[in-house]
């Protein structure tokens, strides 16, 4: 059970990424420019916000915790699993972002957890 912990901090770290990166750019209200160098500009300065960092820093220990996984686990059973990331940030997203709550994504998330489950359990 513990090497499932590898797995979950996967998840963890892969979606807060997901979810500060997308707070912080809509808190920060900046379009981004059209010009391809003032572009490059605008997202170099973006890197160096503390919570953009974060996240990209989340995304980097999220891949340490995966090839913990890797070495417990064979990819056919660990990688269903990340199927429950965009689950998460759907719930999270609506929850705590004000994004949109539809049937039809509520039926798509099912779907996933459903299909989570056979491809593990089966």
């Amino acid at each position: 059970m513990g090497s499932y912990l590898y797995i979950l901090g996967t998840i963890f770290f892969t979606v807060y990424g997901q979810i500060v990166l997308k707070w912080r750019l809509t808190n920060l209200q900046i379009a981004l420019p059209e010009n391809f160098l003032s572009k490059g500009i605008y997202l170099t300065k973006l890197i160096f916000d503390p919570y953009i960092f974060s996240g990209f820093a989340s995304a980097f220990i999220a891949s340490l915790f995966w090839m913990a996984a890797m070495t417990k686990f064979e990819i056919t059973t660990a990688y269903p699993f990340m199927s429950l990331a965009p689950s998460l940030v759907f719930l999270i997203g609506i929850l705590f972002l004000g994004e949109t709550f539809t049937v039809g994504k509520l039926i798509g998330l099912l779907l996933i957890i459903i299909g989570t489950i056979v491809t593990v359990k089966f």
